[in-house]
């Protein structure tokens, strides 16, 4: 889940069924928080931002995103 606006970030936190909670300062507008997303996953795992996207939920809290190996 994306918590985008949010004052507690930029954070990843591990919830105990697996998934992701990832508070952003960036608002959802025009993209900014999906970017936003993109640039903080892939500093979380030491990865590119080629090696992170967005696979679904352009437009929702809850989005699935791929992660790929990195080199």
């Amino acid at each position: 889940m994306v918590k985008p606006g949010s004052k507690k970030g930029p954070l990843v936190e591990l919830n105990q069924d697996g998934s992701l909670t990832v508070f952003l300062r960036e608002l959802a507008v025009d993209g900014a928080a999906n970017q936003g997303l993109v640039e903080l996953l892939a500093k979380h795992f030491g990865l590119r931002k080629s090696d992170v996207s967005i696979e679904s939920g352009f437009t929702s809290r809850i989005k699935r995103v791929r992660i790929a190996e990195g080199d």
